[in-house]
């Protein structure tokens, strides 16, 4: 009888030894510690919310990741993940072949066109003339910037803030006459109070590819070739089954995966 029971127990162990092990997998999914709505935003209790926290969620769950939100500086955001403080970037960043020389992508995820904002009742557009003696401010580190530095030369001055809402706050302030960043982070400042008082869109600017990338994609490092396949996986699947189109749809109205 002893024996027997002996023989149940150890069986009891190894049986929640396996459930242990097919725990979910943990992994820091970085993204940039600011304000970015309607993508990422801290609520009154320091909780982040938005688009694409929502998307992040649905990732990790249908590829049974135990992900852990990691907010990080974004201009040091690729070093911490080439480091290892950090497994994933879900923080807008565009698939571009410069950042393809240090880290890889999963497949994209949204793409949406780059646009110029500036103050009401100044007619201008979102091109080389329509910018030229102008001041225009960008995010630093950020594709926006490499476009402006490329394509406005004419600009008077192209001035770089470490976050979007610094650049969003000049121009309301009236120390900028331009910003330019995502059409749809840009979007929703021209919604807020502030935004609406102020400014208005003025264009898309003419696409570079090489720039602006091919849309925007989970930033991974190279030799973690089993998480891109997992995540890869996951996409195509929220896709397919709705789960994107219905978080989506809170936040959009229009299919932001784009062409």
């Amino acid at each position: 009888m002893k024996k027997a029971l002996t023989i149940c127990a150890l069986a009891l162990v190894a049986a929640m030894a396996g459930t242990a092990g097919a725990k979910a997998e943990q992994v820091k999914v970085g993204f940039a510690a600011e304000p970015y709505p309607p993508f990422t935003s801290p609520d009154a209790n320091g909780n982040w919310e938005g688009w694409e926290v929502e998307f992040q969620k649905a990732i990790c769950a249908e590829a049974k990741l135990d992900c852990v939100i990691t907010p990080v500086a974004w201009d040091g955001i690729i070093p911490a993940l080439t480091s290892k403080k950090i497994d994933m970037i879900i923080g807008s960043m565009s698939i571009t072949e410069e950042r393809k020389k240090t880290i890889d992508f999963s497949d994209k995820y949204y793409n949406t066109p780059t646009a110029v904002i500036g103050a009401k009742g100044v007619a201008f557009d979102a091109t080389p003339e329509g910018l030229a003696g102008k001041v225009l401010g960008v995010q630093a580190s950020t594709i926006h910037a490499d476009y402006a530095k490329k394509h406005f030369s004419t600009a008077a001055e192209i001035k770089e803030y470490q976050t979007q809402d610094e650049a969003n706050q000049d121009l309301a302030a009236g120390r900028l006459d331009a910003v330019q960043a995502d059409s749809i982070t840009l979007d929703a400042f021209l919604k807020s109070e502030q935004g609406q008082a102020c400014c208005e869109k003025k264009g898309d600017v003419v696409d570079d590819p090489v720039i602006l990338g091919a849309g925007v994609g989970v930033g991974l490092r190279k030799e973690d070739t089993a998480l891109k396949e997992k995540i890869n996986a996951a996409i195509k699947a929220i896709r397919a089954n709705g789960t994107y189109d219905a978080f989506s749809k809170k936040y959009f109205d229009f299919d932001i995966y784009g062409k």
